[in-house]
Formats: C-alpha cells, structure tokens, sequence
C-alpha cells in the first residue's frame, strides 16, 4: 500500500518544482523529503526524479503519481475537515501562505491570538508571492492564503476556492522631503509624468498598477531603481532618488527624508483569505479567517497618520465580507 506521507512529498515537489521549495513547504529538511521520494521509488519500483542539471525533475509515472496523490490528499482532507467539524473546536495543522507585508504587518498579530485562544491549532506561515499562492491553495498545499489585487490586476479565483473580503489597504505616493510636490494641495494621476520612479520588478503586482496607471494618462514610468521590499523602496525614496507608491500595510513609520502627498483618486489595493471549498466548513479556518478580519478593522482603527507627513491619506470606510 502505498504510504499517504511520501505521496504528500512526491506532491510537494511537484508544485513546486524543487526538493528544497516541497521541504520549506512541508517543514521538512530537503534530506528528509529526498528520503520519503528515495522509499517511494523503492515502493513503486519506479523512477521518479531525475538530475537535471543542479536541480530534479519528475519523470512522466511521478507526474502521474503526483496527480493521483492530490486526489488522495482532497479525500484526506474532507474527512479531517468532517472530524474537526464534529468535535467543534478548531484543531490540527494549518498551513498559511501571505505576501510579504502581510506576512509582516498582519500575521504576526493574528497568529500570536490563535496560538493563545485556539493552542491545538498548530500554524506554519510561509512568505509567498500573492498569485502564486492562490494555484498553492487550488492544489492542497497550502491550507489558507492571504492574497491582495489591484484595480487593474483583479485575483483570479480557480474554481474549487473560496475567498473572504478581509479589507483594503491604502497605498501612499511617497516622495522625498522638499519635493515639487509637497507644495500642492491636489495631485492627479495625469500630474504623475516627468517622474523618476522607484518601483518592484515587471511581474509584480505593484508594477503592473504603475504601468498601467501611467500609460492611462499618457506617460511610460521613468522606472530608475528596482527593489523586491517596499521598505528598500521607501529608502531609496528617503535619499532623494525618486518617488513610489507605497502600499500602508507593513511599511511602518516613515524614515526621516521620506513623506506622503495626496494622491486622487488614492491607490487602495484589497487583502483576500482563500481557501479550498472542500476545507470551508473546518472550523480551524473559519476561526482563522474570522480573526484575520477583526485584526484588520481593529489595527486599521487604531491607524494614524504617520509623523512627518504632509497631509493625511483618507481611510476607505469598512468593506462587505464576501
């Protein structure tokens, strides 16, 4: 028969691609999962990676394992979810996946409050780029996902997930002290050309917004610095070297040399939960969801504006849970 644990790891390193990305998912060492695929092989009597270059790859019969064990992991999961149900108390492993503000400026709150009210959960958070953890959540590796959109890049949903509103996040345009800006009352997206920008790579959620922004009014971004952190971006800004748009979330106060302009309309990015539909009814992520939403309206709440800023960024009012 074979063995439900090795199939979650052959899983693993097919969505991801990698030993060592299945291991930090699964919590693993990368020679620990190497050793479950190694006993899999000696299972099947099969071939299941293979080298390739300084990675592995998976062989046509392990894509084909791989497919029946996701299967096998949805069954699992619905009679967990089943059981969880019925004793009525959140319980279990709960794997989560946030972007990386979220990851910062959100979760730890959130996790601190589960562990303390809810200690038979047990939580692992991995930091993971927000469409990436939505097919991570369609796929039964991550259990729930904290996920963000824009207004020009909407969060696809695959069927078989489910999504929950949990708030929008203000975004700042972030300029350095004594910029041309600071001294007008009223900025307009169409005011924006002729700016150096500081930005996050193509690919990035927060660069396609830019992108797409400007060449709405006419202008292609003067992108001259690129950087993965908001914070570094905000850095950059803080010594003069260009301006961005800073989602609020995670970012903290800003450093001296760094201040906020009003921007019409202001950006607002949204933040989702997500999780599969056959998990909707676990009492773990119900619990999880429900706290990451009052988290998000207590902390927002409690917002101020940050020391230094010219003028304060409105707040969108509270938003309808889906």
């Amino acid at each position: 028969m074979l063995d439900l644990a090795r199939l979650r790891a052959l899983h693993a390193v097919s969505v991801h691609g990698s030993i060592a990305g299945a291991a930090a998912a699964l919590g693993y060492t990368p020679s620990a999962v190497s050793q479950q695929i190694a006993k899999l092989e000696r299972e099947t009597r099969t071939t299941l990676l293979e080298r390739r270059g300084r990675g592995v790859a998976l062989t046509e019969e392990a894509h084909h394992l791989a497919q029946t064990a996701q299967q096998l992991l949805a069954i699992v999961e619905r009679a967990e979810t089943t059981l969880e149900e019925r004793r009525g108390q959140p319980s279990g492993l709960l794997t989560v996946s946030a972007f990386a503000s979220a990851a910062r400026g959100l979760l730890p709150g959130v996790l601190a409050d589960l562990a303390a009210r809810h200690p038979a959960v047990e939580v692992r958070l991995t930091e993971v780029d927000p469409h990436l953890s939505v097919d991570l959540v369609a796929r039964g590796v991550t259990d729930l996902a904290v996920a963000h959109d824009w207004d020009v890049a909407p969060l696809p949903t695959p069927e078989g997930v489910e999504r929950a509103v949990i708030g929008d996040d203000p975004c700042d345009l972030v300029v350095p002290a004594g910029h041309p800006l600071t001294t007008r009352a009223d900025i307009r997206r169409a005011d924006l050309g002729g700016l150096r920008w500081v930005c996050q790579p193509p690919g990035r959620v927060c660069h396609d917004w830019l992108v797409r922004t400007l060449r709405a009014v006419g202008y292609e971004p003067d992108i001259v610095h690129v950087a993965e952190e908001n914070h570094t971006i905000v850095a950059l800004v803080a010594a003069g070297l260009g301006v961005a748009v800073v989602p609020r979330l995670g970012t903290g106060v800003l450093p001296p040399g760094a201040v906020t302009v009003p921007l019409e309309p202001a950006p607002v990015r949204r933040l989702y939960a997500l999780w599969r539909t056959g998990a909707a009814r676990r009492p773990a992520i119900t619990e999880a969801v429900r706290t990451l939403q009052e988290h998000w309206d207590r902390d927002r709440a409690q917002c101020r504006p940050r020391p230094g800023d010219l003028a304060s960024v409105r707040r969108p009012e509270g938003v309808a849970r889906q």
